[in-house]
């Protein structure tokens, strides 16, 4: 990621935060009337935030249609006018670049600053530059408003895999990560999939691999099975690819619920044992967000035969929100309120239906590839997609109409 505090006119002192109505009706699918050439003739624009302290960092976020391109920018007002400063990226390459994005008086910064914007095609429109890795930005770009962001008839969960994406796709953080759960919502996440497992004293954790390895960790001398390790060794000795400490289950949903907008979590259990440390984390930050006046679901992740057997012997499994990944059978035994079949199996619409029918949702896994995301989302009746890419999900997602 390129460093964004080079842009002189977006560091002065005189300019001021957005206010929040400003925000909200700049969000929208865009036409791109110049550069579309790189990033496609389409970007879906959304607004999201994180809270650290006392602190609110808002981005504003464009999701594009070629290249699983996006930009992130933070936003400011100077002088009557708009300014956007960040960078863009494409996950399909290692392409990225500064980008400083202008919204002038008469293209609308009249409007959005007014103290109730109502926008309408063509009213705004964006301008500015972009450039390639450090380099000073200086090719054109422009987009122009051309209709609110879809918004369907239910409520549909852009999933990010692994808290946000993967470390091999060279993001600025590292998988399983609380500084990632932190970033996914730039992406356009809606709700996250973590990978829990147990420590050597029964601490859960976030970790993929059920080894120490060098694609998740830096070196650091430790071996073997993640298990074989007490959570104070791992929080003495190991750090992930980009120097975080391997959060427990406890940090990473304490950061979900008080410092991000995310509303779901599918909690991915990759051991087979008791399921009691997690189901009292699960039902404790449930609480928490009721008490903190957000809905936030986390859900436990059935994902083998083994699993299944082992939530079906805990006490009280039938009122436990939980996600199962094998058969319709299976969900019922379980009274799982999800079901998340492979998206190898096709868009199955016809059991989607039935699952709705009984009062529950359907996700799918793990959708990656561009085209087949598209048709997931135009030609499915899943309520949700589990993705590396949450990006293109958002794209394709809030562009319908």
């Amino acid at each position: 990621m390129p460093d964004t505090g080079g842009w002189d006119l977006f560091n002065t002192p005189a300019a001021q935060a957005l206010p929040a109505a400003t925000k909200t009706a700049m969000e929208g699918v865009y036409t791109v009337t110049n550069g579309s050439d790189v990033f496609g003739t389409l970007a879906a624009i959304k607004w999201s935030y994180v809270i650290n302290g006392r602190d609110t960092t808002f981005h504003i976020s464009g999701f594009f249609g070629k290249d699983i391109a996006y930009f992130i920018c933070e936003g400011k007002q100077l002088n009557g006018t708009i300014l956007l400063n960040g960078y863009w990226r494409k996950m399909v390459s290692t392409e990225t670049g500064l980008v400083h994005l202008t919204i002038n008086v008469t293209a609308g910064a009249d409007i959005l600053l007014g103290p109730a914007p109502v926008v309408s095609q063509g009213s705004v429109i964006i301008t500015g530059v972009f450039g390639n890795g450090p380099q000073e930005p200086a090719f054109p770009v422009m987009l122009t408003y051309n209709r609110k962001l879809y918004k369907g008839p239910a409520p549909f969960q852009i999933a990010a895999h692994r808290s946000g994406g993967r470390t091999s796709d060279l993001l600025p953080v590292s998988e399983n990560s609380v500084a990632m759960i932190l970033k996914t919502p730039e992406f356009g996440s809606t709700g996250i999939e973590v990978d829990v497992r147990y420590t050597k004293d029964s601490i859960p954790i976030l970790y993929h691999d059920n080894k120490l390895n060098l694609r998740e960790i830096q070196k650091c001398g430790l071996l073997g099975p993640i298990e074989n390790y007490t959570y104070e060794q791992l929080s003495v000795f190991v750090r992930l690819i980009h120097g975080e400490k391997i959060p427990t289950l406890r940090e990473a949903l304490t950061a979900v619920v008080y410092q991000t907008p995310l509303t779901f979590v599918w909690l991915d259990t990759k051991y087979v044992g008791s399921i009691k440390p997690v189901q009292a984390l699960q039902k404790e930050f449930i609480q928490k967000a009721q008490a903190a006046g957000r809905k936030v679901d986390i859900v436990i992740g059935l994902p083998g035969q083994d699993q299944v057997n082992q939530f079906l012997s805990s006490p009280g499994f039938a009122s436990t929100p939980s996600l199962c990944e094998l058969s319709i059978d299976d969900v019922t035994k379980s009274n799982a309120l999800i079901w998340a079949p492979r998206f190898t199996e096709g868009t199955q619409n016809d059991l989607v239906d039935l699952i709705h029918t009984q009062g529950r949702r359907a996700f799918v896994w793990t959708l990656d590839v561009p085209e087949f995301i598209t048709r997931f989302i135009n030609d499915g009746h899943f309520d949700g997609i589990l993705s590396n890419f949450p990006s293109c999900v958002a794209y394709n997602y809030y562009v319908q109409q």
